[in-house]
C-alpha cells in the first residue's frame, strides 16, 4: 500500500464500529498493513486525567499541550466551542502511510462502509448517501446496489475496506470542495 488510503466506518450509535473496528484493526496489521484511526466523539472528552501533570497544565489554561514518552506522544489541543476540527485537516496530521479508517464523520464525502444493525430500530444511510461503497450488517439488502458482508465477516469486510479505501489527495480534494 503506497501512500495513505481513507475509509470511513459509519452508523449510527450503537450499529457496532468500535466493535467492528477491534476485529478489523488486528487483522489488518496482520496482513501487514499499518493501521491509524481517526475517531469522532460527539461530547467532551478527556485523555489526560485529574492528578497528572497534562491536566494541571490544561487546567492552568495552556491551550495546547504535548506529552510525550519513549514509546508515544500524544497532542491535546483546546478549541473554543463551535471551533471543531474539520476533517480534512485531522487526516493531514496523519503519518501518509498507510490506512486510515475513520469511524464516524458519517456526513462528510469520504468513501464509507455503513455499519448496520437491525436491533437498533434506525434507518440504514446508504439509500440517502452514494459515498457508502459497502455495508455490513446483521440483515440482507439485496437492493442495496453495492455489496453486503455479514458483519461477523470480518475477512471479508477487510477485503472490501482495503479494495474501496481512497487516496488521501482524493479525499482531501473531495472534502474541501464538495
Amino acid at each position: 500500500m503506497s501512500g495513505l488510503r481513507v475509509i470511513g466506518l459509519a452508523g449510527w450509535s450503537g450499529a457496532g464500529k468500535t466493535t467492528l473496528m477491534a476485529k478489523l484493526i488486528p487483522l489488518l496489521v496482520g496482513r501487514g498493513v499499518r493501521v491509524a484511526t481517526l475517531k469522532h466523539a460527539h461530547h467532551a472528552f478527556d485523555l489526560d486525567h485529574p492528578g497528572k501533570d497534562s491536566h494541571v497544565h490544561r487546567q492552568a489554561g495552556a491551550s495546547e499541550v504535548i506529552v510525550s514518552s519513549a514509546r508515544r506522544w500524544a497532542q491535546i489541543r483546546e478549541v473554543a466551542e463551535g471551533e471543531e476540527a474539520r476533517l480534512a485537516d485531522l487526516l493531514r496530521r496523519l503519518t501518509p502511510e498507510g490506512l486510515a479508517i475513520v469511524e464516524g464523520f458519517k456526513r462528510e464525502a469520504h468513501a464509507k462502509l455503513e455499519v448496520f444493525r437491525a436491533a437498533n430500530g434506525r434507518e440504514p444511510l446508504h439509500p440517502q448517501d452514494s459515498r457508502i461503497v459497502g455495508i455490513a450488517s446483521d440483515r440482507p439488502f439485496p437492493d442495496a446496489g453495492r455489496p453486503v458482508l455479514h458483519l461477523d465477516d470480518v475477512a471479508g469486510i477487510a477485503d472490501l475496506v482495503l479494495a474501496r479505501a481512497e487516496p488521501l489527495d482524493a479525499v482531501l480534494t473531495r472534502l474541501e470542495h464538495p
